[in-house]
């Protein structure tokens, strides 16, 4: 009896699971937002339920990039006028967005405990959703280290120049020495060719072998194509516009990747998203 309990208590808590992914990079201009946005809408190609979080609080630019109208936005949602379920906007393909304010110093300037708040707010989320995606500001301030730390998995969007290395590598080992962050996920952007991708993935490697204690992953290689420029003119995705091009093909493996990567089975000890999740399915595995 007790086991029929526990069976159906954990199929009920997996298919209510939520896999959280930061899309990071330090550096601003390394193709971050494009690639969440791209990500989210192939997953959702691929029949994920999708939501993507704008948390570049100040300089929102998500719903923007596909042109969407929006009403209210997460500093409604701070200031308790609605919930975060009201403030959402559907995209392509039925993707969720979660938009931020433009030009509002106070959104990028939230103490701690606001940034707490607003991943709180996530537990009450009615929406269905599979993955949420974080595309953070760019640089390593509070803001950036608090949706980092509180998701699952940290990819790290890099591009072959100096100062997106060195700023990476800067967010990486803040992640680690401050938050006891250790496994990131790398994607090289705008690379000629996979060996490119692989030469960069190896300089950040290389550095951060050497002075830091952190395991890091090449994920993907998105090659430089001049038609994610035409996307951005029409406010649509690489993905939607010209599928088959070279970058489309990259990022739609990316998202099928990251859609299988696994759900840890126990809160990390910190805020994160959906925590109350993953202290239920640690219950659930103590009854087994």
């Amino acid at each position: 009896m007790i086991d029929d309990q526990a069976s159906s208590l954990r199929k009920m808590k997996q298919s209510r699971l939520i896999k959280v992914i930061a899309v990071t990079g330090g550096k601003g201009g390394v193709g971050k937002t494009n690639i969440t946005l791209n990500t989210a809408i192939a997953m959702a190609k691929q029949g994920k339920r999708v939501m993507v979080l704008d948390a570049d609080l100040g300089l929102a630019n998500v719903d923007v990039m596909l042109g969407l109208r929006v009403e209210k936005n997460l500093s409604h949602v701070l200031s308790g006028e609605c919930t975060l379920d009201d403030v959402l906007v559907t995209g392509p393909h039925g993707i969720k967005i979660a938009p931020a304010t433009s030009g509002t110093q106070s959104m990028a300037e939230l103490s701690p405990t606001q940034h707490a708040g607003l991943i709180r707010a996530f537990s009450e989320l009615r929406s269905p959703i599979d993955v949420l995606l974080v595309d953070t500001a760019a640089g390593i301030s509070d803001m950036v280290l608090s949706f980092a730390k509180a998701s699952q998995d940290i990819m790290v969007v890099v591009c072959d120049e100096p100062t997106s290395l060195t700023d990476a590598y800067a967010l990486i080992k803040l992640l680690n020495r401050e938050h006891g962050v250790f496994r990131f996920k790398i994607v090289a952007n705008m690379v000629r060719d996979v060996r490119e991708g692989q030469e960069l993935f190896s300089k950040l490697s290389k550095v951060t072998g050497r002075f830091l204690d952190v395991a890091l992953e090449l994920v993907a290689t998105i090659p430089f194509d001049e038609n994610i420029r035409r996307a951005v003119r029409k406010q649509t995705a690489i993905v939607d516009a010209y599928p088959g091009s070279p970058a489309a093909v990259a990022i739609s493996q990316l998202a099928n990747r990251a859609a299988s990567w696994p759900i840890p089975a126990q809160p990390g000890g910190h805020l994160e998203f959906f925590i109350e999740q993953l202290i239920a399915e640690k219950a659930v595995g103590n009854q087994r």
